[in-house]
């Protein structure tokens, strides 16, 4: 019996294929370059973690050692566990929340401003903004934000935001906020866009008069896949950002105050070339996220039908 469903089920996919193959024909490409550089790198990760491997000998089994030094003797991994869990307190859920609302307020706007503004929002995501910012951030007193704060009386002298340990990470955070509307963002767009109007014409008629009804009771019930997409992207982005913090504070900040876990992961695979450690730091990243992800798969799973 169970042998007839599954054939059935087979044969299912199989005329489901044939019939758009088409579809199937323009996914390929990229899910060639998904399964290569994506889902074979993380499941080789597995194994490589309980290994020795310098990329110039054969890996050599060590067991759970890599584990056990990350939680036990590495004390700049443990930082790092409190740097990207702040990080990502702060830069995850305000991000979500400021895509959902941007993405709302241009929908409001005219057709030819809507495409302004999402272009103006989702610009910083492409481009390299990190100059601007330096300059921005700059300790002498010719850095845009010095010079602001000088001239309002607000400090007599210039403050080292890049290098002082007290600001490195809030400047890291504004930094990631700014350019942190990405697919996510362009994917709840889309959401509001593709909200059939007959539901507000229903909802007016049932009862709904304000804006803020019409957004609890209409646009996010309508927009669970929108939402849940950009959540996960928010998710890896948060937990995964150490280019920001490299290319603003330097490689390594100053007392460790902006380093990630994978600004830990990128420092002993890419630098030390200790890939089996690297691959331990990648592994229980992996872990984080997967079950984060499967936390706002559950709450949001009542949108999603």
């Amino acid at each position: 019996m169970a042998q007839g469903k599954t054939e059935k089920k087979s044969s299912s996919l199989w005329r489901s294929v044939k019939q758009n193959k088409a579809c199937y024909a323009m996914l390929a490409p990229f899910m060639l370059f998904f399964i290569v550089f994506t889902v074979v790198p993380v499941v080789m990760s597995l194994p490589m973690g309980f290994t020795d491997f310098n990329m110039a000998q054969p890996p050599k089994y060590v067991g759970l050692s890599n584990y056990t030094t990350l939680f036990l003797s590495d004390k700049v991994f443990i930082r790092s566990i409190r740097v990207t869990l702040v990080f990502a307190l702060f830069t995850g859920p305000i991000s979500y929340i400021l895509c959902f609302l941007l993405a709302w307020l241009i929908n409001e706007l005219h057709p030819k401003l809507k495409t302004i503004f999402t272009l103006i929002f989702y610009a910083p995501s492409m481009a390299n903004v990190y100059t601007v910012w330096q300059l921005i951030f700059s300790g002498d007193m010719n850095g845009y934000l010095n010079s602001f704060l000088i001239n309002l009386g607000l400090i007599n002298s210039p403050v080292q935001w890049l290098t002082d340990g007290r600001y490195v990470l809030g400047v890291t955070i504004v930094v990631q906020l700014w350019i942190s509307l990405g697919a996510g963002f362009l994917a709840l767009r889309a959401g509001f866009q593709n909200i059939d109007r007959t539901m507000y014409e229903a909802g007016a008629i049932e009862g709904i008069r304000t804006r803020w009804q019409e957004l609890i009771y209409i646009v996010i019930p309508s927009m669970g896949p929108q939402l849940m997409f950009a959540a996960v992207m928010q998710i890896v982005s948060s937990f995964t950002a150490g280019t920001v913090a490299q290319n603003l504070v330097g490689f390594p900040s100053t007392d460790y105050k902006a380093h990630t876990i994978m600004t830990h992961a990128y420092d002993y695979g890419w630098v030390r070339y200790e890939m089996g450690y690297a691959s331990a730091i990648c592994m229980i990243l992996f872990v984080v996220m997967y079950a984060l992800n499967r936390l706002i798969s559950k709450l949001l799973s009542k949108y999603m039908d």
